[in-house]
Parts: C-alpha cells; sequence; structure tokens
C-alpha cells in the first residue's frame, strides 16, 4: 500500500503518482474518452434530464464540450484563478462554484477515473506548487488556503505541499554520483520555476538544502497564443478598418484577445461583444474577414484551432520550418512558417524567462560555473530557443532533461514517502 500520492496539479495536464513495489509510477485514469496516465485540467458540466449535473475531466470534458456546444459549461487551466482574490465564484447553470469546488470535483472526477487503482488509505497527498502563481498580483496564502480546503476533503491526514521544480529536481536527482548544486527549470504550461539546490548524500541518505527560487507567470501558453496573433489573427481581421459615418477606424485589438484560451471564444460567442463584431462586417473594408472571424465561433473551432496550434509547435521543435494547417481557414489555413519567425514572435516572453533565471543567480550570487547540474522539465523545455538560454550560460554536458510530463508528480511522490519531508515541504 502507498503511504503517499504525489499530485501534480498543473495548469494543462494533471498527474498523480505513487511508490508500488519499490517504484514510482502514475496512476491509470479511465474516462469515456479512454486510458491515460495524465489528465487534462479541465471541467466540464453538462445538465442532465432531472436537473443535476454531469461533470467530466481532462480529454471527457474536452469531448462533452465539443459534443454539446452551447449546451455545455467548460473550464480549462483552472490552476491560474487559485491566487487570484478577484475571483471569489463562477456560476454553473445558475451554482454557485468557488476554486475550492471547482478542484474538489476535477480531484473527484480523478478519483472514479482511478476505480481500484485509488489507493484506500493513504497517509500523506504531497501537492505540488509553483514558485510563483499565474495572475498580475497572485496572492500565495490565498491559493494554498484554497489548495488546502479542497484537498481536506477527501480525508487525507496529512497535506504537504513542496515547489515543483523541487520535486523535479528530487527525480533527477536519483540519477546522481556525488554531492551537487543543481538548477532546475520546469516550464509548465501558465508558469516557468526555477529552483536552485544542493544535494548531498549523507550517511548514504540523499539531503537538500534549498539555495533559492525564481518564477514568472510565463509559459507555453503564451508561446501557443504568439502563434495565433502572428499567423491567425491577421487573416480574421486583426489591423484591418471598418468605416464609420465619414471616419476610418480599426477593428479593436480586445476581440482577438479572446484566443487567450481556445474555450474563451464560447464565452465570447455569446457575448455583447460578439453581436458588435457581427454588425460590423457590412462597414468593414475587408468583410471577408470578419465575416471568417464570426464562422470560427459560431463553429467553435477553438479547439481544432489549438490542436493545429500545438502540431506546429510541435514541429517547429525539431524543424527549421513546418507547415501550419487548418481548414477552417480556407487557403489562409495552409502557411509555411520558419522557425526564426517564431523566435522572434516570442521573443519578449523570453526575455522574461531569461530574467527569472538571472533573479535566482543573482539573489543567491550563483556564478553558473558554480552549478553542476541543469535539470529542465515541462513541455516547454523542448522549444529550441528556451534550450538556447541555458545552453549559452552552462556546458552543455551538465544540461540534461527527461520525463518533462511526469517527473514533478513522480518526485513527489517519492519525497512523500521519506521520513524527513517536513525538509522539503514549501
Amino acid at each position: 500500500m502507498a503511504r503517499a500520492l504525489g499530485f501534480d496539479f498543473g495548469t494543462t495536464n494533471s498527474v498523480l503518482a505513487e511508490l508500488a513495489d519499490g517504484d514510482v509510477r502514475s496512476m491509470r485514469f479511465e474516462s469515456p474518452a479512454g486510458a491515460s496516465d495524465s489528465m487534462r485540467t479541465a471541467l466540464s458540466f453538462l445538465k442532465n434530464r432531472d436537473m443535476t449535473l454531469n461533470a467530466e475531466a481532462g480529454q471527457a470534458a474536452i469531448r462533452q464540450f465539443i459534443d454539446n456546444p452551447g449546451d455545455c459549461r467548460f473550464l480549462q487551466s483552472i490552476k491560474t484563478f487559485a491566487a487570484s482574490a478577484l475571483f471569489q465564484a463562477t456560476l454553473i447553470f445558475a451554482r454557485r462554484s468557488s476554486f475550492e469546488d471547482l478542484m474538489e470535483t476535477f480531484v473527484e472526477r480523478l478519483k472514479t477515473y482511478a476505480g481500484d487503482r485509488w489507493p484506500e488509505h493513504p497517509q500523506r497527498l504531497v501537492v505540488g506548487r509553483p514558485v510563483a502563481f499565474a495572475g498580475a498580483n497572485p496572492d500565495e496564502a490565498l491559493a494554498l488556503a484554497r489548495y488546502r480546503e479542497a484537498l481536506s476533503r477527501f480525508g487525507f491526514p496529512e497535506i504537504h505541499f513542496v515547489y515543483e521544480p523541487v520535486a523535479a529536481a528530487f527525480f533527477f536527482a536519483r540519477q546522481l554520483k556525488q554531492d551537487a548544486t543543481v538548477l532546475v527549470a520546469d516550464f509548465g504550461g501558465g508558469t516557468t520555476d526555477y529552483s536552485l539546490i544542493r544535494f548531498e548524500h549523507r550517511a548514504g541518505r540523499l539531503t537538500a538544502t534549498p539555495i533559492g527560487h525564481s518564477g514568472v507567470g510565463i509559459a507555453g501558453d503564451q508561446f501557443d497564443f504568439r502563434i495565433i496573433d502572428n499567423i491567425v489573427s491577421p487573416e480574421i481581421g486583426k489591423g484591418s478598418s471598418f468605416r464609420s459615418f465619414d471616419k476610418k477606424l480599426d477593428v479593436p485589438g480586445g476581440y482577438y484577445a479572446n484566443f487567450g484560451r481556445w474555450n474563451q471564444l464560447s464565452i465570447f460567442k455569446t457575448s455583447r461583444e460578439f453581436q458588435e463584431l457581427k454588425k460590423l462586417v457590412r462597414v468593414a473594408d475587408e468583410p471577408e474577414k470578419l465575416e471568417l472571424f464570426v464562422e470560427l465561433v459560431d463553429h467553435d473551432e477553438g479547439f481544432p484551432l489549438y490542436q493545429s496550434v500545438s502540431a506546429l509547435k510541435t514541429a517547429l521543435s525539431s524543424a527549421d520550418e513546418a507547415e501550419f494547417h487548418f481548414s477552417p481557414l480556407g487557403k489562409a489555413g495552409r502557411k509555411t512558417v520558419k522557425r526564426a519567425d517564431f523566435e522572434s514572435w516570442i521573443a519578449p516572453d523570453l526575455a522574461r524567462i531569461e530574467t527569472a533565471l538571472d533573479e535566482v543567480l543573482a539573489k543567491t550570487s550563483t556564478e553558473p560555473q558554480a552549478i553542476d547540474k541543469v535539470f529542465l522539465t515541462g513541455g516547454t523545455s523542448f522549444v529550441p530557443a528556451v534550450r538556447r538560454i541555458f545552453e549559452n550560460r552552462f556546458e552543455r554536458s551538465r544540461i540534461e532533461s527527461g520525463g518533462e510530463l511526469l517527473s514533478i508528480a513522480h518526485g513527489l511522490a517519492l519525497i512523500g514517502e521519506r521520513d524527513d519531508i517536513v525538509e522539503w515541504t514549501a
């Protein structure tokens, strides 16, 4: 029986892990959308005939949302609300749901999907937390209080919080043959986090001394938005104009901010802004572009668009150029995109990611040559421009990666089995 569960509650994906038979493994989930060892951090709610709500999570939530356009309430990246004092609750079919309620529902669905694989009486739940929560003015204490309240509803005797990059570092550090100063860079969907840690072997046991942390609320989701903003938005009217009486005005750029999250388009579809956009078609200088925009929203093409963007970003990680293909845009939906162009679009984001790296080195007075190992984790670590940030500072032989999607949860589970767990908690 596992004494501890490691829970990587991610912006994009979530993973649960446990130690069994001396080996750490991810929990397997079987949902209506199939089997997986990770779960998209998403929820959907559909009202049943008896007025109860059918909740789904992960890929099953996405499928329910796509199969029931207009009738389904969909939420994704709920982690980004955790530290926001402005977010008190959301209405789901006239029912008020707090962040704690949403997190509880998500974990409850994971428990259901896990079935008999969910341990009966785990002693500890070890939860990952970012170094810097997402948001303009994140309230760390509020986020952790919300986490604890939601997760305490499942009866865990102990709940511990560990920095996500520390958990990833522990997963990697098992490979260390000698004492080392380690920098871990964790690239999630919404945040980039750094941890600098000194690992030492004492009496045959691995110990860790935190040296410093830093983070920034930018990662893979922002890169996706940059792609859309540069190759899709101009084709559906961004930068174009319309006429109002004798004046020539720009189409409001705020319409295109709705592509920051693909599910925002479904909310935009029911808004007054969308009705105003439809009216602009008649007075636009390029009406065909705004018509395309309206069609994308009307036909709920947000998720397919993000699938196309994700495929392009993945392809550009291994090729100097790649094809972007999104058929709902017609001829405008097929383009060759150069990696150099993509890197120019994300340059401001890369600068902020690098500034956060500078911060952890500066505030700990650590020179790059004093770092023995650099571990990169998270899907965005595959982006060549991101890797170059580290290759420009550290020898390639010191940079390692692997287990990009599972390392945090596995590290949390391993830490949860230790008697000195309090020394690892944040």
